[in-house]
């Protein structure tokens, strides 16, 4: 967060820009998750076992918390009530219902049906993608990125996991760490000095290089950021408790051998 945003700060000092936490929230977040999947390891029956969403209403509600929230972190992130405010409002909006709408077609093209955990999802890569260039992309940008940042994603979680067999349970790599990476480079292909002036130079699209290349490397130093954050982090823990419960706590489930209370009973008398 200092590199990025404080006074001095390594990426703010080389002419990176981040509106309101692509690199500071969703990449490193993102990259944190995959190295945990990595260590903890799979789910007993991952792969076999279907892993059922178990409240939908529950994702859609979730999701449109979020958005409300969203607005307030990425417009909020002018630090005032004024024009640069609003436009971030307008594209963070533009790119979340692009990333919808381009999740659908996703899913009409590749399983014949839209849902809507796929339509939350795409709304959640469209504000992911958004956020890093919120303030510093021209509105009609937005609407690419969101439209493009969904089949990105996508391709990751139904392809790319599939291919490494790593079990991210809410696909915070694929949607989080993806979705950031694109953005942070999408900003670098269509920010505008003219909307803000804290960037330095353009992005590619209108003709300048250097903008782009300074996305690149600081992506590149929020991963290595995050890898090595998160394997300190892990260290840490360990010594004080173990990582993953046993197999059999895994077996009887977190719920009764953690909490010993089970969430969903059935209420036939014999739970």
């Amino acid at each position: 967060a200092h590199m990025v945003w404080g006074i001095g700060g390594f990426l703010a000092k080389i002419g990176s820009v981040d509106f309101a936490g692509g690199n500071v929230v969703h990449i490193s977040s993102g990259v944190s998750a995959l190295v945990l999947c990595l260590v903890l390891g799979k789910r007993k029956d991952y792969g076999k076992a279907n892993y059922r969403i178990h409240n939908i209403p529950f994702v859609v509600l979730g999701a449109s918390l979020l958005l409300f929230g969203w607005f307030g972190f990425n417009a909020g992130s002018a630090l005032k009530a004024d024009g640069l405010a609003i436009h971030a409002f307008a594209t963070t909006a533009i790119s979340a219902a692009s990333g919808m709408l381009s999740w659908m077609m996703m899913d009409i093209l590749m399983a014949e049906k839209p849902t809507l955990v796929g339509c939350v999802t795409g709304l959640v890569v469209g504000l992911v993608a958004i956020t890093p260039g919120a303030g510093f992309v021209p509105v009609w940008a937005s609407l690419i990125i969101g439209f493009v940042g969904s089949p990105i994603c996508y391709f990751m979680i139904s392809k790319v996991k599939q291919k490494f067999d790593y079990d991210d349970a809410l696909d915070a790599f694929g949607c989080h760490g993806i979705g950031g990476v694109w953005g942070g480079l999408a900003t670098g292909l269509f920010t505008q000095t003219s909307i803000n002036s804290v960037a330095k130079w353009n992005g590619l699209f209108f003709g300048d290089t250097h903008l782009f290349i300074v996305q690149v490397i600081s992506i590149l130093v929020t991963i290595v950021v995050a890898v090595v954050g998160t394997l300190i982090c892990i260290g840490l823990v360990r010594l004080f408790t173990p990582l993953r419960v046993e197999k059999r706590d895994e077996q009887v489930g977190l719920d009764l051998s953690e909490h010993n209370e089970t969430a969903y009973p059935s209420f036939n008398g014999l739970d």
